[in-house]
């Protein structure tokens, strides 16, 4: 069973920037794709990023341009660099890992416990 961690979540005005880190143990890191998505209280899990086993990255419409995804194949981690936070980018933050990154939270079994990402206006 894969285990996922995330953090590095925290409350930050908007405009100011945030650094998330997720850490995945129980796959074969360097050979699948990471993605990061996002669940605001009262609505759906969304995707925000996701980058491929070779490095290729994909991003929602909301956030292209200002959140950038990374992976650290030795320390089998994946980030998430928010920059020019807004208040609508509030929500719980989720990693998961996947033979490619879909943009379907159905697609993945396992979920973490997130991290919270609080933008004050």
């Amino acid at each position: 069973q894969v285990e996922l961690v995330e953090s590095g979540g925290g409350l930050v005005q908007a405009g100011g920037s945030l650094r998330l880190s997720c850490t995945a143990s129980g796959s074969t890191f360097s050979i699948k794709a990471m993605v990061w998505f996002r669940q605001a209280p009262g609505k759906q899990r969304e995707f925000v990023a996701g980058i491929s086993a070779g490095g290729s990255t994909n991003y929602a419409d909301s956030v292209k341009g200002r959140f950038t995804i990374s992976r650290d194949n030795a320390k089998n981690t994946v980030y998430l660099q928010m920059n020019s936070l807004k208040p609508e980018d509030t929500a719980v933050y989720y990693c998961n890992i996947g033979t490619w990154p879909s943009p379907l939270p159905s697609s993945y079994p396992y979920w973490g416990q997130g991290t919270q990402v609080t933008v004050s206006s």
